[in-house]
């Protein structure tokens, strides 16, 4: 709920006009003492106390025709500010038009490595990707909050549209992630790349090869953004060698399956179906190494010798005798 309007006069000044009002309305000059001076002239200002010609003493004013009066000032006011607001982009129009026709190069900074604060992280990444001229990398390990994939597929479609390349790394938990998916296929849909990568590997965010935000704490409250070229590039080889490794995935063949389940128990599932390893791969939109190594953590889990052996446990050992 917002505050009140603050009165138009202060403490001091109310309670002078109460005074006069005690004395019949009328007060005086000479009855005014010099402490109240200040009240006097804040009720004269706002028009609730004028001044009687005649032997220059003050009469009070009815507060109702002050506040229409008040009123439509502020009325009058508030319509200027509103239509300067308004006209307010036409006349940035050439500026903002300079700006965008500008390839704006990520300026060096006082030091090559800044750790910032999370809200300082969220103003920088979003700026750096309104300047980003031809390409993003994105590393991402851990957890996706289906709030921060929205506000970067807001950040990210514009860029595609512009023609920078957006490469992304997900770990294979995403496949258990419905909002996941949906990112990853409208991404993909727009002319951006996501794989999956099942090895560890570290948390970045890449622009232009010329800065890079990586995690300066564990909980994420902290970033570092790194403008030093040569650690810029060492953090690019390693995207680079990762992706190679990645897999390929058809986010497009997800949509109409997202999973309430682990990638894991979906290649089960499958498994329990009768499916081969290579028919698994192929429903998923995985590669036979993805579902390869989903099966050797099933196998193990479950204590399984056999692929044959593990689909007839993943049955519930339906046919034991």
């Amino acid at each position: 709920m917002a505050d009140p309007a603050p009165a138009p006069v202060g403490d001091l000044a109310q309670c002078l006009y109460l005074e006069i009002l005690d004395a019949g309305g009328r007060i005086a000059a000479e009855r005014i003492a010099d402490p109240q001076r200040p009240a006097l002239a804040e009720l004269l200002r706002t028009g609730l106390l004028i001044s009687d010609g005649l032997d220059g003493a003050y009469l009070a004013v009815d507060p109702r025709l002050v506040a229409e009066s008040l009123g439509t000032e502020m009325n009058t006011e508030a319509a200027r500010l509103l239509n300067r607001a308004e006209c307010l982009p036409g006349r940035l129009d050439p500026l903002i038009t300079a700006y965008e026709n500008v390839r704006h190069p990520i300026e060096p900074a006082v030091c090559d490595v800044q750790v910032i604060g999370r809200e300082q992280v969220r103003r920088r990444i979003a700026q750096l990707a309104a300047d980003c001229c031809e390409e993003t990398l994105t590393a991402q390990p851990g957890e996706l909050l289906p709030s921060v994939l929205e506000t970067s597929l807001h950040q990210e479609l514009p860029m595609l549209r512009r023609g920078c390349r957006i490469r992304t790394l997900y770990r294979p938990g995403v496949l258990a992630e419905p909002s996941a998916i949906r990112y990853a296929a409208s991404l993909t849909e727009a002319g951006g790349e996501v794989r999956l990568l099942d090895e560890p590997f570290q948390r970045a965010l890449v622009f232009d090869r010329a800065a890079a935000v990586v995690p300066a704490a564990e909980d994420h409250s902290r970033a570092a953004l790194i403008l030093d070229p040569a650690t810029v590039a060492t953090i690019v080889a390693g995207f680079e060698r990762d992706w190679a490794r990645a897999e390929r995935v058809r986010w497009d063949l997800l949509l109409d399956t997202a999973p309430a389940r682990t990638a894991a128990d979906r290649v089960g599932r499958l498994l329990a179906q009768g499916l081969t390893q290579r028919a698994v791969a192929a429903r998923l939109g995985l590669s036979e190494r993805t579902v390869a190594g989903h099966i050797s953590r099933l196998r193990e889990q479950h204590g399984a010798d056999t692929l044959f052996q593990l689909g007839w446990l993943m049955r519930g050992g339906e046919d034991r005798d």
